[in-house]
């Protein structure tokens, strides 16, 4: 090797490593590293550089990878040298370089400095590719969505270029993903998430940053005057699973948005998020609309939300909820045959609206807490008649779709049950129909534990959610309660659409051997259709109001609505 040789090495081999280890990656110029490469390469004679790289052993086999070529001349023929380097993290890197078939041998000096190189190569090649998988675990989540600490660096990122008073950030939650999955398979169900996430950051632009919090909820930063095309695509989108045969399912969200203010001032991303998820929240519930923005009445409902929970220990320790009894009446006899146990606060003489403390209490899991309150309240009045005499009617009691995650659940309901030793068939306990993102198997596990205890089950709102058809058809209800959506309004509207599907929904739970219960019974008309349409018990200010219990022990004594008929 001439020593003119090796001073050309030596400068580029410095030039090179200058290029490999600036100090802030993003200041890596690759054209001028693959061009101080190539100048390498054609110093030694060298036709052509191959590199390789596996994330493992199995990747290596089967030779799926990433394989990069930074030089051809056209006449890499003859293999001169090669490395393979095993990673920390047990991926594959191989170098490999190649000379022309009639090239000039190299001398053991040339070999040792290309090997220099080559070593020098795959140890940067290494380095990056270990940057790349901290930033992968620790930006992306394991579906690979780009997750909550990316979305973070980004609003820092924003919040130092001065623009976050341009965005408006948004959190998303899938509206029903559990029934897509239930529907066409979990498989499926991540495609069609990963197309509506593909329509949502196409919405956002390239200036903008979507990232997955976890299961169907997502956290955006889009510029504000691209909000309308987001929410274009969240009201309602044809999103594909199976291109080839063209099937679609419609997939909408639930929006909580934050305009950030001109004079907002990021400490952190604390604020942001904080006032972008009472937004979401607020959403989530439907009861104001699908799409909320962040803005002092929504700050205001979060701060009465706060106060009720920070109340709710004291509450339940002075024994500030009270059961209230609505009747359940048998339309053709008018007897009293049941009732549901429905909730009132009522704090220093006045009542506090179920519309403010019950969403309160769903936030965490004070519900839950309230609604073992709530039974163990109706079974010492059980006790307490059945003591006295009277004839007992089968009470309902609401327990919360949180409840399902509980693995003791049928435990806890049976422990209270037994420790005012209630006849099991004077209990009911309801769910909700209108909250659907449980898994049906935890749903039907408790029903069939339940009822096989003789504990009667029953979906409270059937109609209001998008499972209804599901619900009765995988799992074994003693009662159906028709919301009163479903239920004609008018008596007109009895001959018309809504009293067709009412008389149809009656009869097909009717024809499945399940007790119907209709609510929100308000005049005699009604009473009349549900007469006619065979189902025989009702529910409704008709009949009563929701009453305490000395009024309903009243009716009790007195179990006969006639004078109604």
């Amino acid at each position: 090797m001439t020593d003119e040789k090796r001073q050309a090495f030596y400068e580029l081999f410095v030039e090179m490593n200058n290029c490999m280890t600036q100090p802030d990656p993003k200041d890596f110029d690759r054209d001028y590293f693959v061009d101080i490469l190539r100048r390498i390469c054609e110093l030694f004679g060298i036709a052509k550089g191959v590199t390789e790289f596996y994330q493992s052993f199995k990747d290596e086999e089967e030779h799926n990878g990433e394989v990069l070529i930074d030089y051809d001349n056209g006449h890499g023929e003859v293999v001169v040298i090669k490395r393979r380097i095993i990673t920390r993290f047990k991926g594959v890197i191989i170098g490999t370089l190649l000379a022309a078939k009639d090239a000039e041998p190299l001398d053991e000096e040339e070999k040792t400095k290309l090997d220099q190189v080559l070593r020098a190569l795959l140890a940067f090649i290494s380095r990056n590719r270990l940057i790349r998988v901290v930033e992968k675990l620790g930006y992306y989540d394991e579906y690979s969505y780009p997750n909550l600490r990316h979305f973070y660096r980004y609003l820092g990122e924003q919040n130092e270029k001065g623009r976050l008073k341009e965005m408006t950030i948004a959190c998303l939650n899938l509206r029903h993903f559990g029934l897509i999955n239930q529907e066409i398979g979990r498989k499926l169900g991540d495609v069609v998430m990963k197309g509506f996430f593909d329509l949502i950051k196409e919405a956002c632009g390239e200036s903008g940053c979507v990232c997955r919090m976890g299961g169907d909820n997502f956290i955006l930063a889009c510029e504000k005057v691209r909000v309308d095309r987001l929410l274009d695509v969240t009201a309602g989108s044809a999103v594909a699973y199976d291109a080839e045969h063209d099937k679609r399912v419609l997939v909408s969200a639930s929006v909580g948005l934050y305009n950030v203010a001109d004079d907002f001032v990021m400490d952190g991303p604390g604020i942001l998020m904080d006032r972008v998820m009472t937004a979401v929240n607020m959403a989530r519930q439907g009861v104001e609309g699908n799409v909320i923005f962040y803005d002092d009445r929504v700050r205001d409902r979060k701060q009465v939300l706060q106060r009720l929970q920070s109340e709710f220990p004291k509450a339940i320790q002075n024994r500030e909820f009270h059961v209230y009894y609505q009747p359940k009446v048998h339309v053709e006899t008018g007897e009293l045959k049941g009732a549901e146990a429905l909730c009132r606060w009522i704090k220093d003489g006045k009542v506090v609206s179920p519309g403010d403390f019950i969403p309160a209490l769903e936030q965490g899991v004070e519900i839950c807490e309230l609604d073992y309150y709530m039974l163990e309240r109706v079974c010492e009045d059980i006790a307490r008649w059945l003591e006295e005499g009277r004839d007992v009617v089968r009470i309902s009691v609401n327990f919360s779709r949180k409840h399902l995650v509980e693995t003791d659940l049928l435990e806890h309901i049976l422990d209270v049950v037994e420790k005012y030793r209630i006849p099991h068939e004077y209990i009911e306990i309801e769910l909700t129909e209108t909250t659907t993102d449980v898994e049906f198997k935890d749903l039907k596990r408790v029903v069939m534990g339940l009822r096989s205890e003789g504990i009667y089950m029953a979906v409270d709102d059937f109609g209001v959610g998008y499972s209804s058809l599901n619900l009765i058809r995988e799992i074994p209800w003693h009662v159906i309660k028709i919301d009163r959506s479903i239920l004609p309004e008018t008596e007109a509207d009895a001959n018309c659409i809504t009293g067709l599907m009412y008389k149809h929904v009656v009869s097909m739970i009717r024809d499945l051997g399940m007790e119907v219960v209709t609510e929100g019974v308000e005049q005699k008309w009604q009473v009349d259709l549900l007469r006619d349409t065979q189902c025989y018990m009702a529910q409704g200010f008709y009949f009563d109001k929701p009453l305490p219990v000395e009024e309903f022990e009243a009716r009790l004594r007195k179990s006969f609505y006639g004078l109604f008929l």
